[in-house]
């Protein structure tokens, strides 16, 4: 196959990732953790170059195990994305799909945000506010509504 022949899924962006190969796999674990925290979902592919040119890798049942076990150990909370092996310009890579509604999400112990195709590292400050703005307003009990009415109020209890 030509250079011109080859596949090309474009350009990466805010929910989609490429990686060269499953060498690259830590990397690919704090994007799909930065992706989750922007986006509470998004794909990535192994075996395709960051400008989308699709180059395959050897997909075998213990690299589809290893993308798995690696998600599973390394992302909090946990998610449990699809993998799959497709075949691209008739060559291998590893699809890996994902979503998650249980932000923010760590991956070794950092929390990223994408940022166009860059993963970024969240500051405390950053966290902290994240987390505040992400908490289910619906939840808190300030936000809460009682079921009593103007007349169970005590107003001798009141003044006290």
């Amino acid at each position: 196959m030509k250079e011109s022949d080859d596949m090309n899924l474009g350009i990466e962006t805010e929910t989609l990732e490429f990686k060269r190969s499953t060498g690259e796999l830590k990397e690919a674990v704090h994007s799909i953790c930065a992706i989750l925290n922007k986006h509470q979902c998004g794909e990535l592919y192994f075996g395709v170059k960051t400008d989308g040119t699709v180059i395959g890798q050897v997909v075998t049942e213990e690299s589809l195990r290893e993308v798995s076990q690696k998600i599973k150990n390394f992302i909090e909370p946990r998610i449990y994305p699809e993998i799959s092996k497709v075949v691209l310009g008739g060559r291998d890579c590893i699809h890996v799909k994902f979503s998650g509604k249980q932000i923010p999400y760590f991956a070794y112990n950092v929390a990223r945000i994408r940022v166009a195709d860059e993963d970024l590292v969240m500051s405390r400050e950053e966290i902290t506010s994240f987390l505040l703005k992400t908490e289910d307003d619906g939840n808190r009990w300030e936000n809460l509504t009682s079921n009593k009415t103007i007349e169970d109020v005590d107003e001798k209890l009141l003044k006290k």
